[in-house]
């Protein structure tokens, strides 16, 4: 299993505009991908502008189906990529899960 998380520093007063966008794609990426194992995302109530994304993936080839999506190319690539101050992308290994 592939785990990447991903932090991101939104541009100010991109929140909401940004959570829609999100929203829009849950459904249409990683939801219609079998190799996509979940996908998550979080708001920080004390850090505004900010997401977390927590990705879990059946492999690097699951990952790299769900980054070259008509829907990642359109929504994540074509509009959420511009609202976006930096992200850090970080992979982990499953430990343990219940």
């Amino acid at each position: 299993m592939l785990v990447k998380v991903f932090p991101i520093k939104l541009k100010d007063g991109m929140q909401a505009e940004v959570e829609e966008i999100v929203r829009e794609f849950a459904p249409k990426g990683p939801g219609s991908e079998e190799g996509t194992l979940s996908f998550r995302v979080y708001r920080d109530p004390a850090k505004p502008d900010y997401l977390l994304f927590v990705e879990h993936f059946a492999d690097q080839a699951a990952y790299d189906e769900h980054t070259s999506s008509a829907a990642y190319r359109d929504l994540i690539e074509g509009r959420f990529a511009d609202r976006i101050v930096e992200f850090t992308e970080i992979d982990h290994e499953l430990v343990v899960a219940l």
